[in-house]
Order: C-alpha cells, then sequence, then structure tokens
C-alpha cells in the first residue's frame, strides 16, 4: 500500500481522470477526484480499487479480469453502520479500474449519474442511485470539490478536449519511483509515454512546456499530446537523471526506477 498527501493524491491520478473523461466517462473529474479521496483517504492498495466497488455478479470485462481482494468496510443498513468483510475487484492499473467503475455507471440504475449537469447533482444523484449507503456520502464529495478547488478540471476538459485519433489504443503502465506509484504511462506501439511534469519532478528534473513539446533539463523530448498534457517516453526522461536506475516489469506491466 502506498500513503500519499492530497496534493501527491490528485497528482498521481489526475492525467487518468483527465483521459477517461475525454474518452467519454459521464463523470465529472472533480466528483472522480473527490469520490477517489473519499473511499481511499490516500491509501492505494495494490489492487487499486479506488471506489469500492465489489466483485458482484462476477463477470470478466476488457478491464477486470476476475481478480478480486477480501476487504474490511462498514455499510449503513436502516440508519445503524455495520461492520462487513466483503469481496472488491482487483484492477492491474487505475486507468482499468475508472474505466470498469463507468461500465458500471453505464446500468440503467444509474441514469442519474450520467445526465447530471453539475458536479454537486452528480454527487447527489450517486447516493441516490445507491453507488454508497453513507447518507452524507454526496455531502462530503461536494465539500472536498470546494476545499480543494477541483471545480477548475472541469473546466480543463472542456477547453482542452482529446483530438481525434485513428488508433491510440494502449495499456497503463505503472510507473514506481523508489517503490511509490507516481503516475500512470501508456505502453503505445512497444514504448511507455508517461506524463510529463509529473515524472520529472518525481525525479527532480526541471521541465517546461511551450504548448507542443516538452523539455527537460533543457532538452527536447519526443512529446505525445493528449489534449493539453504532453506525454514523454519515459526511457528518454530517465536518462537525464544521472542516479536513475529503470527496471521495466513484464509481469504486471510496471516501471520501477531508483535514484
Amino acid at each position: 500500500m502506498a500513503k500519499y498527501n492530497k496534493q501527491q493524491f490528485y497528482n498521481l491520478l489526475l492525467p487518468t481522470v483527465l483521459l477517461v473523461r475525454k474518452e467519454g466517462s459521464k463523470l465529472f473529474p472533480s466528483v472522480r477526484l473527490a469520490q477517489s479521496w473519499l473511499e481511499t483517504g490516500g491509501d492505494i492498495h495494490a489492487w487499486n480499487n479506488l471506489g469500492g466497488i465489489k466483485v458482484g455478479s462476477g463477470k470478466t470485462n476488457n478491464y477486470w479480469h476476475g481478480q478480486w481482494a477480501n476487504k474490511a468496510t462498514w455499510e449503513v443498513e436502516s440508519d445503524v453502520k455495520e461492520n462487513i468483510t466483503a469481496q472488491f475487484r482487483a484492477y492491474a492499473s487505475i486507468y482499468d479500474y475508472y474505466k470498469d467503475q463507468d461500465m458500471l455507471l453505464d446500468l440503467p440504475r444509474y441514469e442519474r449519474v450520467r445526465l447530471a449537469t453539475t458536479p454537486q447533482q452528480q454527487a447527489t444523484a450517486l447516493r441516490l442511485c445507491g453507488y454508497a449507503t453513507d447518507p452524507q456520502y454526496d455531502v462530503q464529495i461536494v465539500a472536498i470539490i470546494r476545499g480543494d478547488q477541483l471545480l477548475k478540471y472541469d473546466q480543463e476538459v472542456e477547453e482542452h478536449p482529446l483530438p481525434p485519433s485513428n488508433d491510440e489504443s494502449f495499456r497503463s503502465v505503472a510507473i514506481h519511483v523508489n517503490g511509490v506509484q507516481v503516475a500512470e504511462g501508456q505502453l503505445i506501439d512497444n514504448r511507455t509515454w508517461v506524463p510529463a511534469r509529473v515524472v520529472s519532478q518525481a525525479l527532480g528534473l526541471s521541465v517546461a512546456w511551450n504548448g507542443n513539446m516538452v523539455f527537460v533539463e533543457g532538452h527536447e523530448l519526443p512529446t505525445l499530446l493528449k489534449g493539453d498534457m504532453g506525454f514523454v517516453p519515459i526511457r528518454e526522461l530517465t536518462a537525464l537523471q544521472p542516479k536513475a536506475k529503470l527496471e521495466w516489469k513484464q509481469t504486471n506491466y510496471s516501471v520501477e526506477i531508483t535514484l
């Protein structure tokens, strides 16, 4: 398990949250970030389930392959809080979790969530549709959104939509620095691309951006644009940090960097 403070948590999740929104997710980025914090408190376990999705019917899909973990939790039944143990879905990546969550929210029972026109309406819809049993679920989500000024990320997606692409299929890759996940990269054509700013900062490297290209320590790097975000190849980026050693782990699709 990795423990993050709020800023670290949002920095880790934001590129993936914005990406899935641009890919068509009905959840506002502000709601998704706030819900993820409310559900985890900044603790991200190896199973990457940030929203308490249970195994349920057990039907697998492109993003959940049948793995699960037992976890203690609590629910409110008839105004009484009960401690329980349940089986929760386990995911290979945060991206896979968010995509599976979107599939869950495509069910008819969550129509009000999909039709919500404001983050406040959507938070209330999540509670009313039965996503969680906590009667204060929506109030807490809205409080986090306001307290952490997350509404700006909703506007960012509207101003910088994802451009059309012929084939940008990829697999998510967890990026760890000194054992702590700092970002999620994308494996495209056997090359791992990572959000430039977040990973550069984790490696102690200066980063600049002119709207088209990323410059790290003054060096121009190959840049893949995703809306207003710049992604760069992890190997080229890591090569600019003399102290860094990079290891690719094929078994779980992750990159381990030690400094």
